[in-house]
């Protein structure tokens, strides 16, 4: 069973896709990088679309993790921002983390109703296409944003995912979808550095995460899937073609 691929993108976009496909969500810069680096270390994740509900679901939890950002701010409470590099070098892995970002969350929980949600970044594109592959049949691969904007960081990932998806077989849905996969095909991920979420990272004192994210490419063999508000692993490491990047 082959089928089809479409890339699209911001939170709102998850509507269109719950009738008949599998939606993966993609926010490199920096939730879906944060909750699937933390998925991967055996920790236990629940996305929350605002601090309320971010609240809501620690109440019910042993020892949280309040994790994540609000328009670029932790909100006040929480215990650590949307860092992907500051989640890996923690060792409480026991405690589940709560996460909410601007984009990212919003977009996994936007997204809940579909055939299946899955969380990609660049740490597990290779796997997330051996996964998706023959599975499903319609695949929306959809990029956060940030303020509007379709980053290129996210441009990339979903780029490379449905790049691979039609080496598998599947077929660009749409035109845009042949123009991301063109754009992005073979390029290098270094070229994030010029963008504005590097610029933001930067100058916000937090290129820790810049670095973490380029240095961490296509390294995982998981896949997080959202199940009744929980990110867990959907895949076991297997070998698989990996993404050809220069």
């Amino acid at each position: 069973m082959k089928g089809a691929v479409i890339i699209d993108s911001f939170p709102e976009s998850a509507a269109r896709y719950r009738e008949g496909y599998a939606i993966v969500v993609i926010d490199v810069i920096r939730a879906t990088t944060t909750a699937t680096t933390a998925v991967s270390l055996g920790r236990a994740v629940f996305p929350a679309q605002t601090t309320d509900d971010a609240f809501r679901i620690a109440s019910t939890l042993k020892e949280p993790l309040l994790v994540g950002e609000l328009g670029g701010n932790m909100p006040v409470g929480f215990d650590l921002t949307n860092s992907p590099a500051q989640i890996a070098t923690r060792t409480d892995v026991h405690r589940p983390m709560v996460l909410v970002s601007s984009s990212g969350t919003q977009l996994l929980l936007n997204a809940v109703g579909a055939e299946a949600v899955y969380s990609a970044c660049f740490r597990n594109l290779s796997a997330v296409v051996r996964h998706l592959t023959g599975r499903h049949s319609r695949i929306a691969v959809l990029g956060a944003g940030t303020r509007n904007q379709f980053r290129r960081e996210d441009q990339m990932a979903c780029a490379w995912i449905a790049e691979g998806l039609v080496a598998s077989g599947y077929v660009p849905e749409t035109e845009m979808t042949s123009l991301y996969i063109s754009r992005w095909s073979g390029k290098s991920p270094e070229e994030v550095r010029s963008g504005r979420s590097a610029a933001y990272l930067r100058q916000s004192g937090q290129e820790v995460d810049l670095e973490f994210v380029l240095s961490h490419f296509d390294d995982l063999g998981m896949v997080p899937a959202l199940i009744n508000g929980r990110l867990m692993p959907a895949a076991d490491r297997r070998e698989t073609r990996r993404i050809a990047v220069s």
